[in-house]
């Protein structure tokens, strides 16, 4: 018994218990950014002085604050800025203050009470100035709280009494921006009920009109103008008072008002305005024009320029205002008459005849002022001569644009203009010459060059410019002339101009294509001077190498086109020349109708090309061919590469016959260029067999991938016009290629980290064509990127060698995405005519200085050609090269 107890008791003891292991939970780090404002409060607090407290300022200011961290920085600067008594910490916070409140993603609502409290305590003008520019900066962060407005146009108004110029200029610039707009229309209410109405922002702003600070009279100009820029409509009489300032002392204020009756005066043009001292009245529009017209002759250049070109958009003056301002005598339709009525009542008010015994008994009653009889100032007559005139270019320059507005809107005023503007062309400045060519070009639809005009013009062609000179020949391209001695002595001129300068080769063939389609009934009377035929002898055949005889036929071919009796006058070898030239300067000989010559010319061929109905039928080609690609899927691989062969070949020859098609046709062949190299490289017996038994197949995929991606930036960037569809299926095709390269990465085995990070690569790639043509995804049904989308869950999870297999399968099972052709493609085209690189005179130049390299060149189709187009320059030897070049636009 007792052994059996001592057991039991042994097993109680001995019992062993198992508690479950707990994991202990992994320690979670927080990582914090160090605090900008505790960082700001130690910097503040360790500075000795205002000069330490500055520096630590000026630091922080070069810091970019996080949008969070911004409320916490701004309580420590204001908390040390009442504590600071220097002003000038006090004007860096106060700038500080509406730098942070323009950080992205703050909203400055928060500081409004505590930026506007800081005003009540603070007696220097300038920290005044700068909160009150602070203010402004958190008014404009918050456009939609009308209560934060109102405050702060209150705000303006209580301190619009300091005496400090900036203060004024703060305060008046804050009404302006901040002004509200909608508020109804209200005489009763005073600056004490309605701070924010309409009649109470003008009224106060325009009570600073007289300001003795020209500063803030500016400041109230340029509030009054920025009010108009916000959709608020200035009142009628605010004319009175910029009319007034238009005589100021300063020039800033002048210059301001001038804007100021520009802009009054478009709102209200109809309005009648009297003359003062007289019972006439006018147009306010006309009066603005004669006032403005006034400034052109004020003694700032500054002024001078800004009322010469607010003149040129003043479109709605009356005719004769506008005919006034090119002569500077007074026209007698700007004068003040008196009726009959009038002149018969002063007659019979004078009494009887003076008996001649009393000295100037018959003097008039009253000393009358010219300027007082007449509609518009004696100063503002000529207006556009003196701009011409003036001494600073950039007068002369304003003056000529402010002339070309004026004349497109009024082909009369364009006719009397015209000598003036010929004149311009003789300024000693280039830029004014070649502004002046400019304008001429631009109104050349109104106006038509006599001879002796024109004789001023030619001249300008002996200028050593070649933008002179090429402008010159753009102007004759588009101007009409009056006799044919106007075209003899052009083409004259234009032979010395080839004779001379032999590099504006092209730009005087192309002027004189121009000139001769614009005037074929004056060129026939010339035919038979210009080509040296006469009606009984033969004359010798001229030269076809002669640049000067190329010019002549040009004009004479382009004329022929509209003039079907001038083939008539033609001798046999004008014939031959013709047929030369239709092959070789196609796009300067147009094609020409020859009865009985196309036979023994063939000029069939020539004529082929011509009418509506060929681009047509060729569109229909086109797109014919595109439709017929789009069965490939239905064919085997031999069959299709066929196919595509047969198209591509079709393509490129559609382009080179029909000229208007060219890069539709090329931008179609080489995008199913791209189709067919994919279908070679994609090939049953590559994929079929182990990596060492097909290496040349292996090595000419890559070069196809390579030469696909190649193709498709060429598609993208090569050709104008393109729709956002187009650029989606070249992606695509960009897509298919880098899978291809994907692909043969892993079948090489170059190691499993490249194929990581190409994977990873590609992935990225997939999701940023779905985030840039999430629009045209619906016009990728079936293809090769919608099927990878609807696997992108899969392909984000599985390993490097899982994806290449599918990517493998999904990229042999896709098929063409047919291409949907835009209304116009051009290809964009460089042709370098200038140097030709086979010169006997090779450039030289000395180390280390400036030498110039003129290139001709034609660029067709290219956007943005000063920035998008480069130059490069091959030498012999290892030269550094350093270009500054510019473009002449065509």
């Amino acid at each position: 018994m007792a052994a059996h107890l001592k057991k039991r008791v042994y097993e109680e003891f001995s019992k062993v218990v198992q508690i479950p292991h707990e994991e202990t939970p992994a320690k979670k780090l927080r990582l914090s950014k160090p605090s900008k404002s505790a960082a700001l409060h130690i910097d503040l607090c360790k500075a000795t002085n205002s000069t330490d407290a500055l520096q630590y300022l000026l630091q922080f200011a070069r810091k970019p604050v996080e949008a969070e961290s911004v409320e916490g920085v701004i309580r420590i600067l204001l908390e040390h800025y009442y504590k600071e008594t220097d002003n000038s910490v006090r004007l860096k916070i106060a700038s500080l203050l509406g730098l942070l409140s323009k950080t992205q993603g703050f909203s400055p609502d928060c500081i409004v009470d505590d930026s506007i409290n800081t005003l009540s305590n603070e007696k220097s003008h300038q920290v005044l100035a700068q909160l009150l520019d602070t203010l402004l900066v958190i008014g404009t962060q918050l456009p939609e709280s009308p209560t934060v407005r109102q405050r702060l146009i209150e705000v303006a108004c209580k301190h619009l009494s300091d005496t400090y110029f900036g203060v004024r200029n703060k305060c008046l610039q804050l009404l302006g921006c901040l002004g509200i707009v909608e508020s109804p229309l209200n005489k009763d209410e005073g600056l004490g009920t309605s701070i924010g109405g309409v009649r109470d922002v003008q009224s106060i702003i325009s009570d600073y009109f007289g300001d003795q600070d020209p500063r803030v009279r500016t400041a109230a100009i340029k509030a009054m103008l920025q009010l108009h820029e916000r959709g608020m409509k200035i009142h009628q009489i605010i004319y009175d008072q910029a009319c007034r300032l238009l005589s100021d002392d300063y020039e800033q204020v002048r210059s301001a008002a001038v804007q100021m009756v520009w802009v009054l005066s478009q709102l209200y043009p109809e309005s009648i305005v009297p003359i003062p001292s007289s019972n006439e009245e006018i147009r306010l529009v006309d009066d603005a024009f004669g006032k403005i017209s006034h400034m052109v002759s004020d003694g700032s250049w500054m002024v001078r320029v800004q009322a010469a070109k607010t003149l040129g958009s003043m479109l709605q003056v009356s005719p004769h205002f506008l005919e006034q301002t090119l002569d500077k005598k007074l026209m007698s339709d700007l004068r003040r008459k008196r009726t009959a009525h009038e002149r018969a009542k002063e007659l019979f008010a004078s009494g009887e005849f003076s008996s001649g015994r009393k000295w100037a008994d018959d003097a008039p009653k009253e000393k009358l002022d010219t300027n007082t009889v007449n509609l518009i100032a004696s100063g503002a007559c000529g207006a556009f001569v003196h701009g011409l005139e003036d001494e600073m270019f950039e007068v002369r320059i304003a003056a000529v644009e402010a002339l070309c507005q004026l004349a497109r809107s009024s082909p009369t005023f364009a006719e009397k203009c015209l000598d003036f503007l010929v004149d311009m062309f003789n300024d000693e400045i280039e830029e004014v010459r070649l502004q002046s060519i400019h304008v001429l070009r631009e109104i050349s639809t109104h106006i038509t060059l006599r001879e002796d005009q024109l004789d001023t013009v030619l001249a300008v062609l002996e200028d050593s410019s070649r933008d002179i000179r090429e402008a010159l020949h753009e102007l004759l391209c588009y101007t009409n002339v009056s006799t044919k001695e106007c075209i003899q002595l052009a083409l004259l001129e234009l032979l010395k101009n080839l004779n001379k300068y032999p590099t504006d080769r092209n730009s005087v063939w192309k002027c004189l294509m121009f000139m001769g389609s614009r005037h074929p009934t004056l060129v026939l009377p010339l035919v038979s001077e210009l080509l040296s035929t006469h009606p009984y002898f033969d004359t010798p055949e001229p030269d076809m190498d002669d640049p000067a005889y190329i010019a002549v036929l040009v004009l004479v071919f382009n004329a022929a086109k509209s003039c079907p009796t001038m083939p008539a006058l033609f001798s046999d070898h004008t014939f031959r020349h013709y047929v030369y030239l239709r092959d070789s300067l196609s796009h300067l000989v147009p094609p020409l109708r020859l009865p009985g010559r196309k036979q023994v010319y063939g000029l069939d061929s020539v004529d082929s090309g011509s009418g509506s109905g060929s681009v047509e039928s060729a569109q229909l080609f086109l797109q014919q061919s595109l439709n017929r690609v789009s069965t490939i899927q239905n064919l085997e691989a031999p069959g299709a590469q066929d196919l595509l062969d047969f198209t591509i070949r079709d393509l490129q020859r559609l382009g080179e016959l029909q000229t208007e098609l060219a890069g539709a046709a090329d931008f179609c062949a080489t995008y199913l260029r791209c189709q067919l190299l994919l279908i070679k490289a994609l090939q049953e017996k590559l994929w079929n067999m182990a990596v060492p038994l097909c290496l040349k197949q292996n090595v000419t995929a890559t070069a196809a991938a390579q030469q696909i991606l190649e193709e498709t930036y060429k598609l993208e960037f090569l050709y104008c016009g393109l729709e956002s569809r187009q650029v989606a299926t070249i992606h695509h095709v960009r897509l298919q290629a880098k899978a291809l390269q994907l692909i043969l990465t892993a079948r090489t085995r170059q190691g499993l980290d490249p194929l990581i990070s190409s994977c990873e690569k590609f992935l990225q790639d997939v999701e940023s064509f779905q985030r840039l043509f999430l629009t045209e995804l619906p016009h990728l049904q079936d293809s090769f990127v919608d099927k990878l989308l609807e696997l992108m869950p899969r392909l984000s999870s599985c390993k490097p060698v899982e994806l290449v297999k599918i990517l493998q399968t999904t990229l042999r099972q896709s098929g063409l995405l047919q291409l949907k052709l835009p209304e116009q493609i051009h290809r964009a085209t460089a042709t370098i005519i200038e140097p030709t690189g086979e010169s006997d005179n090779p450039l030289r130049f000395t180390t280390g200085l400036v030498v110039a390299l003129d290139i001709d060149a034609t660029l067709e189709h290219v956007q943005d050609p000063q920035n998008s187009v480069k130059v490069q320059v091959v030498a012999s030897c290892s030269i550094q090269f350093v270009f500054y070049y510019y473009f002449r636009v065509w």
